[in-house]
């Protein structure tokens, strides 16, 4: 196979598993219990096809571009495409497709559903890895926004900005990211560099 980075780069995305359909021989990449991605392989553990998932339009735009893009292989073939691994789909266009299919996927979970799969809050905060966490707070996706810093009974506004008002999974899509709203809620134990790189780190965080 011509792709030879294919499970590093799935692996390293957010909430990714994968696992081995034995029936099929297909090594599947996963998001919660729905597959994004797949690598079929043959008797002889040998890849023979690509899938994953695109809007129809831009899955049949594409098959009409590249003769190594076919319908899917034992798919519904309006949603799914199959990709040769030795063929002339380019390594950037592949990676491309890779992520739209994973985004496609991640988008048909409920929106509190995504950040848990994602391990984020909407702010792109990592909530596990905070010192706090299961000990003066459980987290903002299990507090749904009433977390430790805002006054009892009250709302994170980035959560309120985000989820109750936008009705967003986070904050990824906004324009304005990071916007007023984030800025305004700067730890004050926190330096203006380290609040900074804090910025930067769930800006990371939610770049899919």
């Amino acid at each position: 196979m011509k792709y030879p980075w294919i499970d590093e780069y799935l692996l390293k995305k957010r909430g990714v598993t994968k696992d081995l359909q034995e029936s099929w021989n297909w090594v599947r990449y996963k998001l919660g219990d729905r597959m994004f991605a797949a690598i079929c392989l043959d008797e002889k553990n040998i890849p023979y096809y690509i899938n994953l998932k695109l809007e129809p339009e831009e899955g049949e735009f594409l098959r009409s571009q590249y003769e190594d893009i076919i319908p899917g292989f034992y798919s519904n073939k309006q949603h799914w495409n199959s990709i040769k691994p030795d063929g002339t789909v380019p390594d950037e266009l592949l990676m491309d497709l890779l992520d739209k299919s994973y985004r496609l996927i991640l988008g048909s979970f409920p929106k509190k559903r995504q950040r848990e799969l994602l391990g984020l809050s909407c702010c792109g905060t990592e909530c596990e890895k905070c010192a706090l966490f299961q000990h003066s707070c459980d987290g903002c996706n299990t507090l749904e926004g009433r977390v430790f810093h805002v006054p009892e009974g009250k709302v994170c506004a980035i959560y309120a900005c985000a989820v109750k008002k936008n009705k967003l999974a986070n904050c990824a899509r906004c324009k304005e990211l990071p916007c007023k709203i984030w800025r305004a809620t700067k730890d004050p134990n926190m330096t203006q560099e380290e609040f900074e790189e804090n910025i930067k780190r769930r800006v990371r965080n939610l770049s899919l």
